[in-house]
């Protein structure tokens, strides 16, 4: 369904029609309720932090070793929280944080190749083709700095300075 379609059928709807929707929405769907948490009252601190955990221990769980972290999970959670009209910072904060996750789980386990090494630069640079056109690179300079200073060489860490001085 088009969302010309979509408006013209909410259209033909009461009020008390429409709010019964939102309200069907909000009990159906966790993504939904997290939307509408947030669009009443954006707490955009609060929901990074929550959500800085939720990439965190998909590298690093509470209870023992991710062997194979999720980056299309982590650019899930990414895009869902844009999608909730977060401010441009925080997205790209969350997006660093994917990569210093990435990068962090490298050096700890010393492997950064194939698939791994791909995704960890294309999150990388997803992060920053985003703070480019947003105009936060000198914001979040020092980070990506003392990231991409942590990288190892050899494991990811060449690819991800070549892709930083893309933007520099």
């Amino acid at each position: 369904m088009s969302k010309a379609k979509l408006k013209k059928h909410l259209l033909a709807l009461s009020k008390e029609e429409i709010i019964n929707v939102v309200l069907d929405l909000y009990d159906a769907r966790t993504e939904a309720k997290a939307y509408f948490e947030f669009y009443l009252a954006p707490d955009c601190t609060a929901e990074l932090e929550k959500l800085r955990m939720r990439i965190m221990h998909e590298f690093f769980p509470v209870r023992g070793l991710s062997e194979n972290p999720s980056f299309a999970k982590c650019k899930k959670i990414v895009t869902d929280f844009a999608k909730m009209q977060a401010s441009p910072d925080c997205v790209a904060d969350l997006m660093l944080t994917v990569t210093e996750q990435g990068n962090n789980w490298a050096m700890t386990y010393g492997y950064c190749e194939g698939a791994y090494e791909a995704a960890l630069a294309n999150s990388f640079a997803r992060a920053m083709d985003f703070i480019f056109r947003n105009g936060l690179l000198l914001y979040f300079y020092e980070r990506i700095e003392r990231m991409l200073a942590s990288a190892a060489n050899g494991w990811g860490g060449d690819c991800l300075r070549e892709i930083y001085r893309q933007y520099r």
